[in-house]
């Protein structure tokens, strides 16, 4: 009977999850997508590699856009456009204050199943180049040095994968290549 426990161990510690997300701009709708055991999985596979802090990014990156996808087969944020303007007036479009808020909460799964080693999740950061052009996103830290980058869904198509960059260069408006 031993056994047994050994065995179900894992697959209790492997339980469905779920977390609020919000679209339609500034969160105007909130959902709750539920993860289940087989997606928490295939995101967890995501991480098995990792060795180091740029290849935890990497996952990070990664992860963030297959819950995206995820997510966007529960909600309309399937018709989430990169920006604002591609999608403007779509049920399920995505500012970056709700990516912000969706991407932190996705990294807080992450978190909370132990999965992040090199990085911490902090509260979503705002940079301001003008009076009228607030831009926020996802805040990581690394454990080891207190590097912080910017994990940033905003600027792509629901599922792609998320942009980081350090968070001086992001603060000073860096963006995606192309």
């Amino acid at each position: 009977m031993r056994w047994l426990w050994l065995f179900l161990l894992p697959l209790a510690a492997m339980a469905d999850d779920e977390v609020t997300i919000c679209y339609n701009y500034g969160c105007g709708v909130k959902a709750t997508v539920v993860f289940d055991m087989v997606q928490l999985e295939r995101i967890h596979d995501l991480f098995a590699d990792v060795s180091s802090p740029q290849s935890e990014r990497g996952s990070i990156q990664l992860a963030i856009g297959l819950m995206e996808r995820i997510a966007g087969k529960q909600t309309p944020t399937h018709n989430d456009k990169g920006g604002n303007l591609a999608d403007d007036g779509v049920d399920g479009r995505m500012d970056c204050i709700d990516h912000a808020h969706n991407t932190t909460a996705y990294l807080q799964l992450l978190d909370r199943h132990e999965w992040l080693q090199f990085h911490q999740v902090l509260a979503p950061v705002k940079r301001a180049p003008y009076l009228v052009d607030d831009h926020w996103g996802a805040r990581i830290e690394e454990k080891d040095n207190h590097a912080q980058y910017v994990v940033d869904s905003w600027f792509f198509d629901n599922g792609e994968p998320a942009a980081i960059f350090p968070l001086q260069d992001w603060l000073d408006g860096a963006k995606p290549h192309g």
